[in-house]
């Protein structure tokens, strides 16, 4: 039996990301505005049936190169966790009816980041996910990296 190759030095960090799509419908609306208020700010967004998006979620993990299997993540595992974490709950859902995170909290496109991000730390090996990356339209990005506060000013 040959002798695996291994790396002699240093281990070595990497990050590998994963892209999934799904489809979900919502409402842009805070109630802590008038309607006439959140159809200023929001406009056509706000139009009380909804409308929805094609969304497309890029994960990225970091960690050491295991110097046996040579990866960070067994993809296969990657999959899966964004599988239970992401499209279980919000494909083909209206985040605002039928997803209980956003009974409260309005389904703009960071706030679905963060709730990518929480779900996520449930199921992946902790302290390896790096980013979350929420593609709304091809224009419009949310990168959330797990900041939880803004310093007060």
């Amino acid at each position: 039996m040959a002798t695996p190759l291994r790396f002699a030095g240093p281990s070595r960090l990497a990050r590998v990301s994963h892209y999934i799509c799904f489809s979900a419908s919502h409402l842009l609306h805070s109630n802590l505005l008038s309607d006439e208020e959140n159809l200023k700010l929001l406009g056509k967004c706000n139009n009380p049936n909804g409308h929805g998006h094609n969304y497309k979620v890029a994960v990225t993990v970091r960690g050491e190169i295991d110097p046996v299997t040579g990866m960070v993540i067994n993809l296969t595992d990657l999959k899966g966790y964004m599988e239970e974490a992401i499209m279980e709950p919000l494909d083909h859902k209206n985040l605002d009816k039928d997803v209980p995170y956003f009974a409260n909290v309005v389904s703009t496109t960071e706030n679905v980041a963060v709730f990518i991000w929480e779900n996520l730390q449930k199921c992946l090996p902790k302290g390896t996910l790096y980013k979350v990356k929420v593609y709304e339209t091809d224009k419009n990005v949310v990168v959330y990296k797990g900041e939880e506060t803004v310093p007060e000013k």
